[in-house]
């Protein structure tokens, strides 16, 4: 299984009822034996341009574990699926997700010695 990065951008219009629209990626996912590992909702917002007739979507980052097949059976799925305007996945390299890790750890280290000697 390789982790992936999916980003999906629901229609403005579900902002109120966005739970069935979910339940359908869920379950998308789950079809092809992935695995969801981190769900993040970043809200609605302006597009940079219009997509589908519409200027606004509904943002929301999913990071899934996935099989060999598992993208091209969820690409299919996506694209039948009149709530979604736009969707993105992407493999995510472990190697750089690593390293930013180790990054984002040293940076909260420095600036936590910084604050200490502020003081």
């Amino acid at each position: 299984m390789k982790n992936y990065e999916l980003t999906v951008v629901f229609h403005p219009d579900l902002e109120m009822n966005l739970a069935p629209a979910l339940d359908k990626v869920h379950q998308a996912i789950e079809s092809v034996s992935g695995t969801i590992t981190k769900e993040t909702n970043d809200g609605k917002k302006r597009l940079a341009y219009p997509l589908s007739g519409q200027e606004y979507g509904i943002y929301y980052f999913i990071d899934i574990d996935l099989p060999a097949d598992g993208p091209k059976k969820l690409s299919n799925a996506f694209n039948i699926n009149s709530e979604i305007i736009r969707y993105l996945l992407v493999k995510v390299d472990s190697k750089k997700a690593k390293l930013a890790a180790r990054k984002a750890e040293a940076d909260a280290k420095k600036a936590k010695h910084e604050s200490e000697e502020e003081k």
